[in-house]
């Protein structure tokens, strides 16, 4: 299964390459509704990004470091890797911007991006519930040399907005930030993402310590002039999950031992609950190996992933415990409450906290219908319970067009099962 490119990734590359002196090609880049929504904001704020859609190809021809249109309204739908970066960028850059989305949006908080952002200088204001979407951004702009705090414990994407909006800070010529993280990080390898395709674009953040970060002075995008977007793990996990349960092996092309992004630990907890894995520098390999084991896993460094495991619990020999994932909470939906209700119907016995969920599998498999709440990954997710043997009947399928438009066809390709 070759995978699709990485959505973190390629909205984050979008937006750098962007902001970039000089043309950026990025090979690979995934094509579906969240980069979509972030092209379509670059368009409108004056970026010329030219998509080759069958060559999952597109050229950035980047404004070095200021959008040509000074203000506008911007429509970014569900898309959080869209809607924290531009809003940093928009609001350090300064002008006269609106930023909404759909209704889950704007239940989503941002609060903690926006005291950051305040604290350099910036002029946000909410237009709606104070701490969420829509916001209004002003011209004030925001100020380099500061040393700035922001609450790391209900999304890294808040952090992640933040240092690559910070070269763009006025006087960050000369003067050099401090952003300091004042609450345990979550999901902290999503920063490292972010860090790390900073490099390529020629900005080298230093971190002295783990909740530390610095920006240097003179800190500047520059186009590294072309850049592969890696395979998007999380969707790997639900094709990792199927040569587990299905048998396998199941090979996944895009990712490997190398990869950036921190959801390619799932194979490694997979390979603890008892699976065969296998990986090289581009590829990672899963089949059946001894009963999966359930007991207590931490997630909170592959939250996304992590749904997957909720799913493969319904095949563990114990209850299955996953720790650590209260940023469920405020993603697309409530996804623990969402798991829950879904999981119930299918037969597992569910308990649930603010940041817990313990599966305990069926002792049959029951036939259901599961709601997939205009979320992409409850539907990729909640379709491997196809397993059990029974027939599992998704409703609002197309909401996977958010990152994996082809899902379901990848899958009865794999599976050899058409899906109806």
């Amino acid at each position: 299964m070759r995978l699709p490119g990485s959505k973190s990734i390629s909205n984050r590359a979008l937006l750098l390459a962007a902001l970039a002196e000089g043309s950026t090609t990025l090979v690979d880049l995934l094509d579906a509704d969240d980069t979509d929504r972030m092209g379509d904001a670059l368009a409108a704020l004056g970026v010329e990004v030219e998509r080759d859609r069958p060559a999952a190809r597109a050229v950035v021809h980047g404004v070095g470091g200021r959008f040509p249109a000074p203000g506008g309204a911007l429509f970014l739908g569900n898309a959080g890797t869209a809607f924290r970066p531009l809003t940093a960028a928009l609001a350090v850059l300064g002008g006269d911007y609106t930023l909404t989305g759909v209704q889950r949006m704007h239940e989503r908080p941002i609060g903690d991006l926006v005291d950051a952002l305040r604290l350099l200088g910036c002029d946000i204001r909410y237009l709606a519930a104070e701490g969420y979407p829509p916001l209004a951004i002003g011209t004030a702009g925001g100020k380099a040399g500061r040393a700035v705090e922001i609450r790391g414990e209900v999304s890294s994407q808040f952090l992640s907005a933040l240092l690559m909006a910070l070269p763009l800070a006025r006087g960050a010529d000369a003067l050099a930030t401090t952003v300091k993280v004042v609450t345990p990080l979550i999901s902290r390898p999503y920063v490292a993402i972010t860090t790390n395709l900073m490099a390529r674009f020629g900005v080298a953040v230093a971190t002295p310590d783990a909740s530390t970060f610095e920006v240097p002075a003179g800190a500047r995008y520059l186009s590294p002039g072309a850049l592969h977007v890696e395979g998007d793990a999380s969707s790997a996990s639900y094709f990792l999950a199927a040569g587990v349960l299905g048998g396998g092996p199941v090979r996944v092309v895009g990712i490997g031992r190398g990869s950036i992004q921190g959801d390619v630990a799932f194979a490694e907890v997979l390979a603890r609950q008892g699976a065969e894995i296998r990986s090289g520098d581009d590829y990672i390999e899963a089949r059946a190996g001894r009963p999966l084991v359930g007991g207590t896993i931490d997630c909170d460094t592959i939250p996304d992933a992590a749904m997957t495991l909720a799913c493969t619990a319904l095949f563990a020999r114990a209850p299955t415990r996953l720790v650590r994932i209260g940023s469920w909470r405020v993603k697309e939906t409530d996804r623990i409450t969402a798991m829950a209700t879904e999981l119930a119907k299918i037969g597992a016995r569910i308990e649930a906290g603010e940041d817990w969920l313990e599966v305990t599998p069926p002792e049959r498999f029951m036939s259901g219908t599961i709601d997939t709440y205009d979320d992409h990954r409850m539907a990729m997710c909640l379709s491997l319970a196809a397993f059990g043997g029974v027939p599992v009947t998704i409703n609002d399928p197309g909401c996977v067009r958010k990152t994996f438009p082809a899902y379901f066809d990848a899958l009865a390709k794999l599976t050899g099962v058409t899906a109806t």
